[in-house]
């Protein structure tokens, strides 16, 4: 029989229209601003004491707060109202400390029967709701550092080769200084280092002793350095980013030394900070055999306090190409580490030598902590002070030559394991990074805006609608039908799969809404064309469908291959309007093809009609 769908399309029509209502749905509960508090270090305990500390905190404040909660790990507190939203967390700050981590998130407030079908609201970009903003500030001067103890390490090795003899090579500022007995040493030293390390400049000062050379590093070598820090720390945060899932990030240099991350619709913004502002790296160092070395305290043990390391790393997190969390054969957390060919080669060699000495792994840690400073006026205000924590989490004796492979053990939790893993799979920083302004942003274009996007869409699609109702009638009637399931299945498809929603997006969206009516617009003609031709009503409507298909499958085809063309080579905002576009062709096709048809199947299928109202 003619325009008579088989039992199992009306079915699939009946299940995407339930599935577009239900994840859909989500997006009509706003969320509430809150506060959400965590430990500086992922193994800290948040339990209801601190929840109770962080309440009497805004009680003292006046500030009305509701539906506190914690799963000792984070601990939430709802805030009634938004404008209090950034001094509860200023004041909630102050009173913790700077063990912990205090941000500013959007609670859901979707039900739970949605969210255990996995109901989620859609992610909206800066420029709708905004997000988290964070600026650091790299510390260039010990990215020199660095590279000058490189450099006089190697400037060691090259004269001892040499043979030349010297009474002391040392780093004293930012200066390498080699002191001599004679002058023929010097003069071999000199020549062989300006041989070998173009980078350096001899100093001559005034009052330079005969018997002591001083170099430093050249401009270009310096700049070279500093540019160099930036862009390793760039590419670093860039993979922090995508290891957190965030669409459309913005990750760009500001100045000389600063970097702006922003994350836009991010709920978990503790979460962001702990991985975006934590600045860590390994080292490997061998325990040393005599007093000459650096001692570090024990991060997890008890039974051994600290521990004398040599000054020189075998290894660090720069020779680290993987690093996946997993449990050993006891169940306890540790990191699966995989070194570069330049790193397996160190640590071969430097092990094969040394069985039976103990290898210590050191958890370098660049912290900012918050010191109260009150103003004339007796304002309280907190200043970041930047510090250096180094602790060992592992010191085990070497049993046999290590290669590539190896896991690091002694962690505290399957979380820090987690942490842990990612920075160092992120990549190593070339400089430490603190962090010196951390905020969230409204939306950039202004509420205003967000109105006329708003209003863009729904004036839009009114216009759609009556249009359809006056050329095309009863018709009409089942598109404008389709169109809204239309909208509602873009809703719900970007909601499940966590595509953030931008103002380039809200342009997609109309423009879909423009082309989601064009398939019925072509079968709609095809079907007036049939009936002026003579054929009956049935046939005219089961050949205006079949016919236009092909041409609407081409169509839609092209513009989706645009719209993916725009997706992989466009930036965040033309990124945005790619996504909606490509969903809303996808959605349209079936809409507007399927589900009209479905419509006009269950009203005139297999009836005799007299008059067709197209």
């Amino acid at each position: 029989m003619l325009n008579k769908f088989p039992f199992w399309k009306n079915i699939l029509i009946i299940l995407v229209a339930l599935f577009a209502f239900v994840y859909a749905a989500p997006n009509y509960f706003p969320a509430d601003a809150a506060i959400q508090l965590s430990g500086q270090s992922g193994s800290m305990k948040i339990d209801n004491d601190v929840l109770k500390g962080m309440q009497l905190a805004l009680d003292d404040a006046d500030i009305d707060y509701f539906g506190g909660k914690t799963d000792d790990q984070t601990a939430l507190l709802r805030i009634k109202d938004r404008d209090s939203q950034l001094r509860a967390k200023e004041i909630i700050q102050a009173e913790m400390g700077s063990d912990y981590i205090v941000a500013l998130n959007l609670a859901p407030t979707t039900p739970r029967w949605l969210r255990s079908l996995g109901g989620k609201p859609m992610k909206l970009g800066l420029d709708l709701s905004g997000g988290v903003h964070f600026l650091l500030e790299v510390d260039l001067e010990s990215a020199l550092v660095l590279r000058l103890e490189g450099t006089l390490s190697d400037i060691k090795a090259v004269l001892r080769e040499e043979r030349v003899r010297y009474r002391s090579f040392e780093l004293l500022g930012n200066q390498i200084v080699g002191r001599f007995r004679d002058d023929d040493q010097v003069d071999k030293a000199r020549n062989l280092i300006r041989a070998n390390f173009p980078d350096l400049e001899l100093f001559n000062g005034p009052r330079q002793n005969p018997l002591s050379l001083t170099f430093n590093l050249s401009p270009i070598a310096i700049s070279g350095i500093e540019d160099s820090a930036i862009k390793q720390n760039l590419t670093s945060l860039r993979n922090r980013v995508n290891e957190l899932g965030v669409s459309e990030p913005i990750v760009s240099r500001q100045g000389k030394n600063r970097i702006v991350v922003e994350l836009p619709g991010v709920q978990d913004t503790a979460e962001a900070k702990r991985i975006i502002g934590k600045t860590a790296n390994l080292e490997f160092r061998l325990e040393s055999k005599s007093r000459i070395g650096d001692r570090f305290n024990f991060r997890n043990e008890e039974n051994q306090s600290d521990a004398l390391l040599e000054k020189k790393a075998v290894i660090s997190g720069e020779n680290v190409t993987d690093a996946r969390a997993s449990f050993d054969e006891n169940g306890r957390p540790q990191v699966n580490i995989t070194l570069d060919s330049k790193g397996g080669w160190q640590m071969g060699y430097a092990t094969r030598d040394n069985i039976g000495r103990r290898l210590g792994v050191l958890f370098i840690e660049y912290k900012t902590k918050l010191e109260k400073s009150v103003s004339e006026t007796g304002e309280v205000s907190l200043i970041p002070i930047p510090f250096v924590e180094k602790n060992i989490i592992s010191l085990a004796t070497i049993q046999a030559q290590l290669g590539k492979q190896f896991r690091i053990t002694g962690l505290d939790g399957q979380r820090e394991s987690s942490e842990l893993a990612l920075l160092l799979r992120a990549g190593a920083l070339a400089a430490p990074m603190y962090i010196v302004e951390e905020r969230t942003i409204g939306p950039s274009l202004g509420a205003d805006n967000i109105k006329l996007g708003v209003k863009s869409v729904s004036f839009g699609m009114l216009l759609v609608l009556i249009f359809m109702l006056i050329i095309y009638k009863a018709f009409g009637i089942a598109a404008n039908m389709a169109l809204a399931m239309n909208l509602l299945l873009l809703v719900a498809f970007m909601s499940i799969i966590g595509a953030t929603l931008t103002l380039p997006g809200i342009a997609g969206i109309v423009l879909t809404v423009g082309m989601a009516v064009d398939a019925n617009v072509l079968i709609f003609s095809r079907i007036r064309e049939e009936l002026k031709q003579g054929a009956s009503i049935q046939m005219a409507i089961d050949s205006g469908y079949d016919r236009a298909f092909v041409s609407i499958l081409d169509a839609n085809i092209t513009t989706l291959i645009v719209a993916l063309i725009l997706f992989i080579i466009g930036s965040g905002p033309v990124q945005g309007f790619a996504v909606t576009l490509s969903i809303g062709i996808l959605t349209s096709m079936f809409t507007s093809i399927i589900m009209t048809r479905g419509i006009v199947n269950f009203v005139v299928g297999g009836k005799k009609i007299q008059k067709l109202w197209i």
